[in-house]
């Protein structure tokens, strides 16, 4: 046995039986364990932004790592936009990332790089295994990582020499460490600020508050207490639709984030941070609460927020009975232009049950949560992280974590372009993702970036920054390209059509919406 070997049998003992791959030279020997090992499917990406994105749609709603195998410090560097959206999500990844041989390194190879220098950043464990020996508890130590809580990103660098050369065996993974309960004082304090604050005091929640029972208890809170309950603006992952507690988010844009908030009181951190601007802008706040607002941490990732809520609501008397009805935004099926609203009502009423929804939809999508959450029950995941090319591969692990569920992906022209690839291992793998491309020819975010910071009226230099026309990009010939039947749709109705075409259809779709 390889170290290599003894590497891919610690990963499947460990749990890690999933392997996102773009591999190169310094990696055949793991690429070879694959074929003498049993128990590892292996994914195929044409890009490593693709590799490392599936990776953190698999643990957004697989719960566990899985496995990257990346080429030297380039394929990593490659990858690490996505990680770095995965890291702002807490998503637990196991990175392995090919290595010169020891005794090559010194010959300064052009692929040569401070490879630990480039994992830091984005993970939290990096360690380059020194020899075949040390594979196997390097290995088993990156997986404990990855599973800890809050999870953690683990970087292992693996030396070619290190793979080829014979190892002992594999290692068995420690236990695995368990999110703490929470802390009794921040319970009694956060109970204390609910029954003197009522309508004054914002619960913001996200992480693992913001499941199907975590919201619940929050609903009871509500209605118990009279406090408002809302989401950050970006979450990892949000269980929404008919019958669950359906909460807003604080707006991405500052001038309606602020009249939101400016009568809070007390803000209570279920997981969450301050809220905060997403950038800075002159002459406007970073700080998005209000001027003597108090912020009260009740959880953070590392605590189990779930049983927080529930302590919180038992501390304050509150049972499902409190919780207040809801009026949803009403839908129906939208007919006629194509327009924000309408959109959003053909998504609304076109999510299946038991969907996984994932919004890059940026600018577009803005409007689409209201009526969402009248939909069929699903889940809704957001880029945390803010790098684009975000969703494609998100969707692609999210759907090979859950191949019984339909992934519906939403995503602008501009982000797109960033992991199209992704359409190509979704039809390879035959997984059930419908893409939603909203072609509006343009980076419309940086639109309206350029007029918030005050950088004036953009000339035709700029708007060439801006647009991405001449020539305009065809969704539908590029999705065929990889495999995957796409249509155009000009109008709702057909719109309407092709939603219910791709979604009742296996396998994967992609509709391009002509903004």
């Amino acid at each position: 046995m390889n170290g290599a070997e003894s590497l891919v049998r610690t990963l499947v003992a460990g749990g890690v039986d999933v392997c996102f791959a773009n591999p190169g030279t310094s990696e055949m020997h793991f690429v070879a364990a694959l074929d003498r090992v049993e128990g590892m499917r292996c994914v195929l990406g044409l890009f490593e932004g693709v590799v490392t994105g599936a990776a953190d749609g698999y643990y957004r709603m697989k719960g566990s790592p899985a496995s990257t195998l990346l080429h030297l410090g380039p394929g990593l560097a490659n990858g690490l936009a996505n990680l770095h959206n995965a890291k702002k999500a807490n998503s637990g990844i196991v990175n392995i990332v090919g290595q010169h041989a020891v005794y090559h390194i010194a010959y300064n190879a052009p692929l040569t790089s401070d490879i630990e220098g480039l994992a830091r950043p984005m993970s939290a464990w990096v360690r380059t295994s020194p020899d075949a020996k040390s594979v196997a508890t390097d290995g088993a130590a990156a997986i404990a990582a990855a599973k800890s809580a809050p999870a953690q990103i683990a970087t292992l660098i693996l030396p070619a020499d290190t793979a080829w050369n014979e190892a002992d065996g594999i290692a068995q993974v420690p236990a695995e460490s368990q999110r703490a309960n929470y802390s009794s004082t921040a319970i009694d304090n956060a109970a204390k600020v609910l029954r003197s604050g009522g309508a004054s005091t914002l619960l913001l929640m996200t992480g693992s508050a913001l499941t199907e029972q975590g919201l619940a208890l929050a609903g009871q809170i509500a209605g118990k207490t009279g406090c408002k309950v809302m989401g950050q603006t970006y979450n990892p992952r949000m269980a929404r639709g008919k019958g669950r507690f359906a909460i807003d988010r604080i707006p991405y844009v500052i001038e309606q984030a602020l009249p939101i908030l400016k009568d809070f009181k007390n803000i209570v951190l279920v997981e969450a941070n301050d809220p905060v601007a997403f950038f800075a802008y002159p002459n406007k706040p970073s700080m998005l609460k209000p001027e003597g607002c108090e912020v009260h941490r009740m959880t953070s990732g590392a605590e189990n927020s779930v049983a927080a809520l529930e302590a919180l609501a038992s501390a304050l008397g509150a049972k499902p009975a409190d919780r207040q009805p809801q009026k949803l935004v009403e839908i129906a099926t939208p007919t006629g232009a194509l327009t924000h609203a309408s959109i959003a009502q053909a998504i609304a009423m076109a999510i299946p049950e038991n969907a996984i929804v994932v919004d890059e939809s940026i600018t577009t999508g803005r409007g689409f949560f209201p009526p969402t959450a009248a939909a069929a029950p699903h889940d809704w995941l957001q880029n945390m992280g803010g790098s684009i090319g975000f969703s494609t591969p998100v969707a692609t692990g999210a759907a090979v974590a859950c191949p019984d569920r339909k992934v519906i992906c939403m995503v602008g022209d501009g982000s797109a372009m960033y992991t199209l690839q992704s359409l190509w291992t979704q039809a390879r793998e035959g997984l059930n993702v419908v893409t939603i491309v909203f072609a509006n020819k343009i980076y419309q975010i940086l639109r309206g970036e350029f007029d918030g910071v005050g950088a004036g009226e953009p000339g035709q230099r700029a708007l060439d920054m801006l647009k991405i026309n001449r020539p305009d990009l065809d969704f539908v010939a590029l999705a065929k390209g990889m495999g995957v039947p796409g249509r155009s749709v000009a109008n709702v109705d057909d719109l309407n059509k092709a939603l219910a075409e791709a979604i009742a259809e296996p396998g994967p779709r992609l509709i391009e919406v002509q903004m």
